[in-house]
């Protein structure tokens, strides 16, 4: 290989004229695009955590929401339980009076029913039974079911008198 003088020239040439400069100005590029690069990961460091902070902030309204939401539903709840509560006494309370009336009726109906051989329909019979009941007075004025009337025949004639069965009746 053969240098000439053109050689050495363009190198020297180079080196004074644009090698050098071009060996500083590379390294001060790359020390530029290096603190470029570092600033763009900074920024973006930053933007991620404004994220993150608005999701927690968002996270945290939510789960305050929902935390009131429970308490109503909480309240709400043993509201309900409350009235459930009252509904089931009424309930037990009216089944109680269901079966009183229901004693009450039966007992009416076995009074009735041993009544019945004394009880004369028609309103004209002098044998006629009046019933003791707790008006303060149905007989009339001053009268008790227990006494005997005066329209009654017999003065001491008690008030329950089986009647005389007719023919063709039993």
């Amino acid at each position: 290989m053969e240098i000439t003088f053109d050689a050495i020239i363009s190198v020297v040439g180079m080196l004074l004229g644009g090698g050098c400069g071009a060996f500083f100005t590379w390294r001060w590029q790359r020390k530029k695009a290096k603190a470029e690069a570092e600033e763009a990961e900074v920024d973006m460091a930053q933007k991620v955590q404004e994220t993150y902070e608005r999701i927690l902030q968002a996270k945290d309204k939510e789960v305050e929401d929902n935390h009131r939401l429970i308490g109503e539903l909480r309240m709400d709840r043993d509201h309900y339980k409350h009235d459930r509560n009252e509904l089931r006494e009424q309930v037990a309370h009216m089944q109680d009076d269901i079966f009183e009336m229901k004693k009450e009726i039966a007992r009416h109906g076995r009074m009735v029913e041993t009544m019945r051989p004394f009880m004369c329909y028609d309103t004209k019979c002098k044998k006629r039974m009046r019933h003791p009941t707790p008006d303060p007075s149905p007989c009339g004025e001053g009268e008790s079911p227990t006494t005997p009337s005066p329209s009654s025949p017999e003065e001491g004639t008690p008030l329950l008198q089986p009647l005389p069965v007719r023919r063709g009746e039993k």
